[in-house]
């Protein structure tokens, strides 16, 4: 198949069968950069739970700029502005529970892992010590 710029009624060009097929695939949890992290917690004698399953996000201000010049921008600028909404909403209800929320970039992970734990090791000596 194939869409031509101007077609803002097509998500993509692969057919119904194939995104499925594409997103079934596609973990939402324990991912190559969460096991990474988790790891490093561990070695450094971090002992924890995973709670929360509806956590999720991403930079809006990196992402948008992007999305606004692709051919179906109009479509991921709203499901990303609806992630925007649920992310605040989720962020309100752990903080109101007592949750510290920490978010991380993928790629600060894979390349920083050291600054990561380091950013983990600092909040949790805030929130003991409440400073």
């Amino acid at each position: 198949m194939l869409f031509l710029r101007g077609d803002k009624d097509k998500m993509d060009n692969l057919t119904k069968e194939q995104r499925h097929k594409n997103m079934q695939h596609i973990r939402s949890k324990d991912t190559k950069i969460e096991v990474i992290l988790r790891k490093a917690l561990w070695q450094k004698g971090y002992r924890y739970r995973k709670n929360c399953k509806d956590i999720h996000g991403k930079d809006w201000e990196v992402l948008k700029p992007r999305l606004e010049k692709s051919n179906n921008g109009e479509y991921w600028i709203s499901k990303i502005s609806r992630n925007r909404e649920r992310d605040d909403e989720i962020n309100k209800k752990l903080l109101f529970e007592g949750w510290t929320v920490i978010r991380f970039w993928g790629n600060d992970i894979k390349k920083n892992i050291d600054e990561c734990v380091r950013v983990v090791e600092e909040t949790v000596f805030d929130v003991i010590f409440d400073i």
